[in-house]
């Protein structure tokens, strides 16, 4: 219903300079011409919003589960959203933000951090190591660290990682520093995935991380060169071909970083997207659960389809 709304706002919107100003929340403008185009784009992203919400909300009913997602045009700043606002366990999505925290701090307060060599003990390697758990002799430098965290998602580097920064409460000051106000991080690998809709802790919005995502991958958050190097091990990610990057073109440059937790139907993924040298980036986060415990990836590539789609991408 709000798609044929929106369809017939774009075709009647544009004869007045009030109904656009009604319509986007402005003042009138001089010219007619430029409020004809101003409703018609709005009208088109109220169309946008409605096919995503339409076809999400299909899409959760038969995946049985909760689906958030949200999507951001960095070049025009239009967005698309479905339960956007609503609490999601972070799994190993943190694992981004962490390595830019460790990437700022390396830079503003702790020169040599990113070349500093971390080594840990057996006792603290943890499942799903495949880094670390060859290097438990000589360790590896914090960079590495990040590589591994990042295009791996290995939770002992992870951990690792963590400990530079000031440990999961040090991670929740970096997203606070990000005027983000949601995003927390209270536990460590691999404790932080035990989680239930009832929990507050270790948590996020899709609203809330993508927009830190687009400080951290395009924004001024952090420095040109250490913006580039977490863009780097984003695009170099090794577990994220059957999530967002399934459900866009192959032509698109992707960088994500994926979380996962069979036991809760979670299956996460945040993602900076480049569809064209010319294009704008996009930013994308997914984040499933559900009482069955399987993740279902094909769902999390159908929304990332559905919210290029919301965008006019596709």
């Amino acid at each position: 219903m709000r798609h044929h709304r929106a369809r017939r706002l774009a075709a009647t919107l544009p004869a007045t300079a009030l109904a656009a100003s009604l319509l986007t929340g402005g003042t009138l403008g001089t010219g007619t011409a430029a409020a004809g185009t101003t409703a018609t784009v709005t009208a088109d992203r109220l169309a946008g919003q409605a096919r995503v919400t339409k076809e999400l909300r299909a899409l959760e009913a038969s995946f049985r589960g909760r689906i958030g997602a949200y999507a951001i045009d960095t070049g025009t700043g239009r967005t698309v959203s479905y339960r956007g606002g609503e609490r999601f366990p972070l799994l190993s999505t943190f694992k981004a933000p962490a390595c830019a925290a460790a990437l700022h701090q390396a830079r503003t307060s702790e020169p040599g951090l990113m070349d500093k060599v971390v080594k840990w003990t057996k006792a603290e390697l943890k499942p799903n190591s495949p880094t670390t758990g060859k290097h438990l002799k000589d360790g590896l430098s914090v960079a590495r660290l990040c590589e591994a965290t990042i295009t791996l998602s290995d939770n002992t580097a992870g951990n690792m990682v963590l400990k530079q920064i000031g440990g999961p409460a040090g991670l929740t000051r970096y997203f606070r520093s990000l005027k983000d106000p949601i995003s927390r991080l209270d536990r460590w690998e691999t404790e932080l995935n035990d989680w239930s809709p009832k929990e507050k802790r270790d948590i996020t919005t899709p609203a809330a991380i993508s927009r830190d995502l687009r400080l951290l991958t395009t924004g001024d958050a952090l420095h040109a060169e250490d913006r580039a190097r977490l863009n780097r091990w984003l695009r170099a990610n090794e577990t994220g071909g059957e999530r967002i990057r399934a459900g866009l073109p192959k032509t698109w440059t992707i960088g994500d970083k994926t979380g996962s937790n069979d036991a809760i139907g979670g299956g996460n993924d945040i993602a900076v997207i480049w569809p064209g040298k010319k294009a704008a980036p996009i930013i994308m986060a997914v984040y499933t659960t559900r009482s069955v415990p399987a993740i279902d990836n094909k769902v999390i590539a159908k929304t990332a389809t559905v919210l290029a789609r919301g965008l006019g991408k596709l």
